[in-house]
């Protein structure tokens, strides 16, 4: 019976093709970066009355400082009846007018454009899968539940709370970022993300005059650069990089200020406390410096739970039925995927197939939308994984 609406949803999904493109178009030529709040009107207002015409009841949140996000309930949901979420972002890293020097194009089987792969082609498969389901009026024992939101390309901060409130209620969650590169990987595992700032105070003094005087901070952050360096541990997954550094005032000054962003990922939550407490322990060398050190881990790793991973054996064992072979992969980037998994079992990467993210070659290779498509709709039909 399984085989049996796995392929009727494949059926079903290839005369499509056309109305899927058409769709990404849209989305695609909708230029939505997360920091032009004003941009996402348009993006949102597509997709809301894409998710209309498919029977869901759309309610915009606004935003404070974002464009808000997008909430979307069927509006033939059972009364009591378990909840799954379907989660992805429409907002992108790239800035209004990319699309004159990177358009949205078609060649040898790949679409490229701006935000096709990260991830407005996710977006569609969401939307089609549930059309698909509902058109071949298929009884869903969980209900979907989607929602969009347009900070996630700079961490997510406003939908956070909206976020673990809803995998909180959530019996799981299909998280439908691109899959990781060409080979089409869902993604069982994402690194954990801090960021730090790492401030450097001197004292100043005349290079050539007076140097005993002064307290170079920029020497200070060079012992520091080290430190920070010596805690990366590539068998653990752990990276520490200073990605920026900056300070002094002019090169016959002893440097009274001294200033470097650090990023550090982690796979395992117990990591991201042990190095977040040695950067906040580090102490300076130079006589007469002092550090001042902000932020701290802001994502947490989304690792391989009991529950994740039984999501992951349910995705293999449907793949089966559509003639896919899945595979599985860790990705080194964070999603809103790390924040549902500390809630409720989540399966991640189920968007398109491509490669490019934040790249001027973003693509995904459009002849695989359908079996992908269909990959999600026949795991939203998956009955509960909670015991009755």
């Amino acid at each position: 019976m399984s085989a049996k609406i796995a392929n009727q949803l494949l059926d079903y999904l290839h005369p499509r093709q056309s109305e899927m493109r058409e769709l990404l178009e849209q989305l695609v030529l909708a230029e939505s970066p997360s920091t032009v709040r004003a941009s996402q009107t348009q993006v949102l207002t597509i997709l809301q009355q894409a998710l209309e015409a498919r029977d869901y009841r759309v309610r915009l949140i606004p935003g404070r400082n974002t464009g808000g996000q997008l909430l979307g309930i069927p509006k033939q949901r059972q009364p009591h009846q378990p909840l799954q979420l379907l989660l992805g972002h429409c907002d992108t890293v790239w800035p209004l007018g990319t699309l004159e020097k990177m358009p949205l194009f078609q060649h040898q089987g790949k679409m490229h454009g701006p935000g096709i792969y990260d991830m407005k082609a996710g977006l569609v498969l969401s939307i089609f899968a549930l059309e698909a389901i509902r058109a071949n009026e298929l009884i869903l024992p969980v209900s979907p539940v989607i929602f969009i939101n347009t900070d996630e390309e700079i961490g997510s901060n406003e939908s956070t709370p909206h976020i673990q409130r809803l995998a909180k209620l959530s019996d799981r969650a299909f998280v439908m970022e691109p899959s990781l590169g060409p080979l089409g990987k869902i993604k069982t595992g994402r690194k954990g993300v801090g960021e730090f700032t790492i401030r450097v105070i001197g004292k100043a003094a005349h290079a050539g005059l007076e140097p005993d005087k002064g307290a170079s901070a920029i020497l200070e952050l060079s012992f520091l650069i080290q430190k920070l360096f010596a805690l990366n541990d590539p068998q653990r997954g752990v990276t520490v990089n200073v990605g920026t550094i900056d300070g002094g005032i002019r090169s016959n000054v002893i440097a009274p200020e001294s200033k470097a962003l650090v990023d550090v990922r982690v796979l395992h939550w117990q990591d991201a406390h042990r190095i977040e407490q040695q950067i906040f322990s580090l102490q300076p060398t130079i006589p007469g410096t002092q550090l001042i050190i902000e932020g701290g881990m802001n994502r947490p790793p989304m690792e391989k739970t009991p529950g994740n991973q039984k999501l992951w054996e349910m995705a293999q064992s449907v793949a089966g039925e559509l003639g896919m072979q899945l595979q599985e992969g860790t990705a080194g980037g964070a999603s809103d995927g790390n924040t549902t998994s500390l809630y409720t079992p989540t399966l991640d990467g189920l968007g398109a197939v491509g490669d490019g993210a934040h790249s001027p070659g973003e693509f995904i290779y459009f002849d695989q939308m359908v079996e992908r498509c269909a990959l999600l709709a026949r795991l939203l039909l998956e009955p509960s994984l909670q015991p009755k």
